[in-house]
């Protein structure tokens, strides 16, 4: 079990110290590998990629090829396909091993409840709701479990898991689930007992159950629309564990009011939301307000668990030492409005308001460490292959790459 992440920027660069490269690449596939935990502080801006990167190399400098900078290069190549295929990163990206209409589109309780008789599934849904973290090889057994056993459609089980992930980004993970589920890749991705039993603690080790099979059988059996199994038999007194609940509008302690026209009125303004909480720039003028904007059309249809809203919440009484932080919780039709007597509105673009942001404010491209890649790339390979093109340390991506213009 993952011990709790904290939102407080000395935790984020205590994990940041402690990420040791090697021991990654050797054990990273292990549940109780070198993991960095670091993936909650990128997703919500506390640290960029290129922060990450030069903490590392601080250290030491990586070939370009190295297993840590290949990582960091999976989220870059996620936001590489959202930025390309925009809303189209919700549905299916290509025909997977069943037609659409074969899958469910309704999460199962034994499942969500964590009391499927599947131990590597059971402890992983267990996992997730008690840290809000979840080792990215248990990740995808759970998505495989949900999606070539249980025919469940991947997108009604990808919406479950963000919202209960502390480092829930739309791009990672949607398109990891397509990835699982062969949408977005070239075959399913599937695992077995002796899988779990390799990498995994005693407490997942699943023999005698449905994924006690041979690769070639769970082949068969994700191509077979009515081969799908059901929840294992399980002990009458086994309940499972409640799913968390989820909010979707920033607690009550934060005072977040409706947007209000007069708070900005000639003003210049910076922007804060949920995936910028890195420190605020330091050539702010003194009378800048800084405003933080919970944007209702995303969170009501996004909702997080309670344990997120604590992360973000560490974090910004954080940024409120640095200054004072007024909250707007409002429609986005409504922030717009607010905003638009403000002397200057400035911020930095994320994906995740990219439909607002850009109408609001003079907006700061995110933090880039990989060159883009302008044509749009249908796999990791081919795009990681161009974004890496004559480079051969990993210092050159610092030295040369966006994160140096």
């Amino acid at each position: 079990m993952l011990a709790p992440i904290e939102g407080r920027l000395a935790a984020a660069q205590a994990r940041l110290q402690a990420v040791r490269p090697a021991a990654y690449a050797g054990s990273r596939n292990h549940l109780t590998g070198a993991v960095s935990g670091l993936s909650p502080y990128i997703t919500h801006g506390v640290l960029s990629l290129p922060q990450v990167l030069a903490g590392v190399l601080a250290r030491g400098d990586l070939e370009v090829q190295h297993k840590w900078v290949f990582e960091l290069g999976w989220r870059a190549y996620f936001r590489h396909v959202w930025r390309h295929r925009g809303a189209a990163i919700f549905r299916s990206l290509h025909a997977g091993p069943l037609p659409e209409e074969a899958y469910a589109t309704a999460l199962p309780d034994d499942i969500r409840q964590g009391r499927s008789g599947v131990p590597a599934v059971d402890e992983a849904v267990r996992c997730l709701y008690a840290s809000g973290m979840l080792h990215n090889h248990a990740r995808m057994w759970l998505a495989s479990y949900c999606v070539h056993v249980r025919k469940l459609h991947w997108r009604c089980a990808a919406d479950w898991m963000y919202a209960h992930l502390l480092d829930g980004d739309l791009a990672s993970n949607h398109l990891s689930w397509q990835w699982v589920a062969g949408t977005g890749s070239r075959k399913p991705y599937l695992f077995n007992a002796a899988n779990v039993a390799r990498y995994a603690p005693p407490a997942w080790h699943s023999p005698g159950t449905v994924v006690d099979a041979s690769y070639a059988a769970l082949d068969s059996m994700a191509r077979d629309r009515f081969a799908g199994a059901a929840a294992e038999t399980l002990a009458p007194a086994w309940t499972g564990v409640p799913e968390p609940v989820l909010q979707s509008a920033p607690p009550q302690a934060w005072a977040a009011g409706a947007a209000e026209a007069a708070q900005v009125q000639g003003r210049e303004v910076w922007l804060l939301h949920p995936w910028s909480l890195g420190d605020l720039p330091a050539h702010l003028a003194p009378q800048t307000l800084v405003l933080m904007v919970w944007v209702k059309d995303f969170h009501q249809a996004w909702p997080w668990s309670v344990q997120r809203w604590r992360f973000i919440g560490e974090r910004l009484a954080e940024l409120q030492a640095q200054a004072a932080i007024v909250h707007w919780w409002d429609d986005a039709a409504s922030i717009g409005r607010a905003l638009a007597g403000a002397a200057s509105v400035r911020c930095v673009m994320d994906w995740h308001l990219q439909p607002w942001l850009a109408q609001w404010a003079d907006c700061a491209p995110e933090p880039l460490l990989f060159p883009e890649v302008q044509a749009p790339q249908s796999s990791f390979f081919s795009w990681w292959a161009r974004s890496t093109r004559g480079l051969r340390k990993a210092s050159e991506l610092l030295a040369t790459g966006p994160a140096a213009r």
